[in-house]
């Protein structure tokens, strides 16, 4: 990659003037923790409530689930765009800044809805949507930030304090937002309040850059140079990535095909409650567990990814593939457990994944693996979201056998990612 222009570009990376870090790298991680924590509180509080606020402002079912699809699918495929752009532009700091602060205002200004009307619907769902593409934008840049923090303490345990901290405010956010929709029996205020930890966010975050403007000092160990042998990718293949290693896209796939093949919480609440097993109101303290669950499993397995490697994400498979023999069971029990296994999928594949990723890759186009690695795996969830939905009305058994080949297919492709390379990390 050539060298950015000093001034037009935040410091990172080799190409990068690195200044003496201010704060260890713990610290950066940490902070970097807490600013997840907050956003993290602002909207999964508003998702929270997303349906019923739209179904107050008029929008159908139909409406609501167009709005909820298409804000996920740009929170995950824009990362395709926005990666390879901070890349080119080596703008990190400054597209991270941005996402979050389009979450920070976004999510607030959802209470002015109620008070415009007719209108107040589709600035409602502009305003969601809006949201969904700060995620995008601000989500490969930020987790390269953060591979080169981690790089100093461990990958594997750096994203697994980050995604515990991530998953605090994940829980703390619809909390808060029930108890205020509880106290005054509206959904605005909560929405209005939720611009506190919103703002944390961003301060925190440029407090960080103004002490830490270059992480890449903290990376003792970078990976090797491993582009793929051949002449320099176009306009196109860079943006896709053509020049990533062979073995990033296998993993990817790997990847892929255990997100396709783990049951959505979605599924999971839908038989808990057509099924009567568990009540409406406790749907949502199943969820709660599920975050916590996540939180666990993901510093254990960060933790055992800075000690054996790579070889830990062999466990991803095996997690997904028992969850939906256990959610989508007839007991209250087996559901319980098949609910937790599925949080325990989740934070692995929310934290650790990308710590192999950031091995996988040069640091130099980190940004732009973390925007093709979402993309696949936005692709994958669409498919498998389609398949379970297909499925479960027809039979339950043909659903448990589909996705248990689907994640003995993964299983394989991890294992063919793992065996083939050792990654960089020197606890591998």
């Amino acid at each position: 990659m050539p060298s950015v222009p000093t001034g037009l570009a935040d410091p990172i990376g080799e190409d990068a003037i690195r200044t003496p870090p201010d704060w260890s790298a713990w610290r950066v991680v940490v902070s970097f923790g807490v600013v997840s924590l907050a956003a993290d509180m602002v909207y999964e509080g508003a998702r929270s409530i997303t349906g019923p606020l739209l179904g107050a402002l008029g929008a159908s079912a139909m409406v609501v689930g167009l709005v909820a699809g298409a804000g996920e699918a740009m929170s995950l495929l824009l990362r395709l765009a926005f990666g390879p752009l901070a890349d080119r532009t080596g703008r990190y700091w400054s597209l991270t800044l941005a996402g979050y602060t389009l979450t920070a205002i976004c999510v607030p200004l959802l209470a002015v809805a109620p008070f415009l009307g007719g209108a107040g619907l589709a600035l409602a769902c502009g305003l969601i949507l809006t949201e969904r593409a700060g995620k995008a934008v601000r989500s490969p840049a930020k987790t390269a930030l953060l591979a080169q923090a981690a790089g100093a303490v461990g990958r594997g345990r750096g994203f697994a304090v980050h995604k515990a901290l991530d998953q605090v405010g994940a829980f703390a956010g619809p909390l808060l937002v029930a108890g205020l929709v509880a106290a005054t029996g509206l959904i605005w205020p909560a929405m209005a309040a939720l611009a506190v930890p919103g703002a944390m966010a961003v301060g925190l975050l440029l407090w960080t850059r103004l002490r830490v403007p270059d992480p890449a000092g903290y990376d003792t160990d970078p990976p090797a140079p491993a582009t793929v042998a051949g002449p320099r990718p176009g306009p196109v293949g860079s943006w896709l990535g053509t020049d990533l290693p062979r073995r990033f896209f296998l993993f990817a796939a790997a990847a892929g095909a255990a997100t396709a093949g783990l049951v959505t919480f979605g599924i999971i609440s839908f038989h808990a409650n057509r099924t009567g097993l568990i009540p409406l109101a406790s749907i949502p303290l199943l969820y709660a567990a599920a975050m916590a669950a996540a939180a666990v499993a993901a510093l254990a397995s960060g933790y055992l990814y800075d000690r054996w490697g790579g070889r830990v994400l062999l466990a991803v498979p095996l997690l997904s593939a028992a969850v939906p023999a256990l959610a989508l069971s007839g007991t209250v029990g087996a559901v319980v457990a098949g609910t937790l296994l599925w949080g325990a999928a989740v934070g692995v594949q929310d934290s650790t994944v990308k710590a192999l990723v950031a091995d996988l890759v040069p640091a130099a186009r980190r940004a732009t693996a973390y925007g093709v690695f979402a993309a696949v795996q936005g692709v994958a969830a669409l498919a498998g979201g389609g398949l379970v939905g297909a499925l479960y009305t027809r039979s339950l058994p043909t659903l448990i056998a589909v996705l248990g080949a689907t994640q003995l297919l993964a299983m394989s492709m991890f294992a063919a990612t793992l065996t083939n390379r050792r990654t960089s990390s020197p606890h591998s």
